[in-house]
Parts: structure tokens; C-alpha cells; sequence
């Protein structure tokens, strides 16, 4: 019986540090971004429309950017499209969308049944772009100063909530100082 009772109290006791650990960890749902503060990764994707153009890094200078990581696959993806469609209305900014290992069609059925936010959409179908950019799960967006820098990067869907709370401001404070300062979950 004791031979039972050791590893069950052992594990016991790992259990209870581990959640005591997790409930007291700061910034516990905060998962830093090695591209905060730097320039956006280097990519050039096939058109998702016109299969010949390309969608690249080129598009992100001169002007704040979101790129938005999606999936027909993802349901989160699903959620937080009408907040994208939103701010495409708004005009804030462009929507650059690298669309994730996807067929073409399944994405532009996606895109007509649902409507489309994106200025452009990039086929990144073996996930490559995406591993460059640091993602790991869909949806995520970044949002990319003039100067071509990462400056935000949402993990998850975008709501109206989180736009007005952690986007916006960074986009308003363009031409200061701080608006190319990292800031957010990320830096």
C-alpha cells in the first residue's frame, strides 16, 4: 500500500505547485513576440484572387497595417470576422490577410459567403509565412507601424473591444515617439 501512497502523494503535491503556479503567474496569458519593436518578417505569397500577383512585405511600408492569420478551419477565425469586416468600413487601416493553409477555394467561398475585410489575401498553404511571423494558432494579427515595424500582436480573435482598446491608440499615435515604442502583450 505504501508503495501506491508515495508517487500518488508525490503527484499530488506537483499538482497543487503547478496550479498554485499558474493562478499566480503574471501575464499569464501573455505569450511574448520576438518581433515586437522589429521589422516585419520578409514574404512574398501568391494572390489568393488573381493567383498570379503577390502579396509581400512591400505592402506594409508607408502606412500602419494589420496582418490578420486566418483559416476557414478556425472557428475563431469565424468569430471575430464581423470585427474585421467593421474595421475595413472604419478605414483606419488596410487589412493584409495570410490565409493559412487553405485550399484557393475554400477560402474564396469563405471570403463571398461571409464578405471580405481584406485589402489582399496571400496563400500561404505549407504554413511557412506563418511559422516566420511567430504563429502558432489562428487567428492572430499584427499590427505594423509605417516604417515597416511590429508593433502589436493579437493572439486570438479581434473584437470591437479589443480594436478601440489596444489597436487604436497605437494608430493614433502616429508621428510620435511612443507610436514605434513596443508596447502590448507581445514586447
Amino acid at each position: 500500500m505504501t508503495r501506491f501512497l508515495l508517487p500518488l502523494t508525490a503527484f499530488a503535491l506537483l499538482v497543487v505547485v503547478l496550479v498554485v503556479g499558474l493562478k499566480h503567474a503574471p501575464q499569464k496569458s501573455i505569450i511574448p513576440s520576438p518581433l515586437i519593436g522589429k521589422g516585419a518578417p520578409q514574404f512574398s505569397l501568391r494572390n489568393l484572387f488573381d493567383g498570379q500577383g503577390q502579396v509581400n512585405t512591400a505592402l506594409l511600408k508607408g502606412r500602419w497595417s494589420l496582418v490578420n492569420v486566418w483559416g476557414t478551419w478556425c472557428a475563431e477565425c469565424r468569430a471575430e470576422h464581423e470585427a474585421l469586416l467593421q474595421i475595413q468600413r472604419e478605414g483606419q487601416v488596410p487589412i493584409i490577410g495570410i490565409d493559412w493553409k487553405d485550399t484557393d477555394d475554400e477560402a474564396q467561398s469563405w471570403l463571398t459567403q461571409l464578405g471580405n475585410p481584406y485589402e489582399t489575401v496571400g496563400t500561404d498553404h505549407d504554413g511557412r509565412v506563418a511559422i516566420d511571423w511567430g504563429v502558432y494558432g489562428a487567428p492572430e494579427t499584427f499590427l505594423v507601424s509605417p516604417a515597416g515595424t511590429v508593433v502589436y500582436k493579437q493572439i486570438g480573435a479581434i473584437t470591437p473591444q479589443i480594436w478601440r482598446q489596444k489597436f487604436l491608440p497605437l494608430i493614433r499615435q502616429q508621428g510620435s515617439a511612443s507610436a514605434a515604442t513596443p508596447t502590448g502583450p507581445g514586447a
